[in-house]
């Protein structure tokens, strides 16, 4: 084996090795989250392209909205898996303000076309309910361009796993 042979064969294990790592701290690091309050309701928003509605689990626990994707890697006719980069398994959560008293069985999620999640949750008056509950899931395309809401399209109701 030549010496550039050999540091080719070196530049390939180090390029796998690191798609690896790359994969497994994906499935570690928690999915950047923006959480917005306006007067009737708290929006969570999350980024997770590539995602499917069905890879989706939302849930509200605490004050705490916590997401789960888990996500199917497609064979592709054809080529072979050098390495898996890309985590399968993602997780993100957002705690709301100590302060915040929502109706948690009220609030919507909906996945749009480029991977959006927003989860919105009305706030209620403080009358002592259970604070723990889930989120249907629908999927929407639900902003413009710069961000302007737009009227949703039909809707798929999506069961959300307990």
């Amino acid at each position: 084996m030549s010496l550039t042979e050999f540091g080719e064969s070196i530049g390939r294990t180090l390029y796998r090795q690191i798609g690896r790592a790359n994969g497994h701290v994906q499935n570690y690091r928690s999915l950047p989250v923006d959480v917005l309050e306006d007067d009737s309701s708290y929006l969570v928003v999350f980024d997770a392209p590539g995602t499917e509605p069905d890879d989706v689990q939302v849930r509200y626990l605490e004050g705490t909205v916590k997401i789960r994707i888990e996500r199917f890697r497609e064979y592709r006719d054809g080529f072979e898996m050098r390495f898996p980069g890309r985590g399968l398994t993602l997780d993100g959560e957002a705690d709301l303000p100590s302060d915040a008293v929502v109706d948690p069985d009220a609030g919507t999620a909906t996945l749009s076309e480029s991977g959006t999640i927003r989860i919105e949750i009305p706030k209620e008056s403080a009358d002592g309910r259970d604070d723990e509950g889930q989120v249907d899931l629908d999927r929407t395309d639900v902003a413009d361009v710069d961000g302007r809401p737009v009227e949703p399209t039909p809707t798929e109701e999506l069961a959300v796993d307990d």
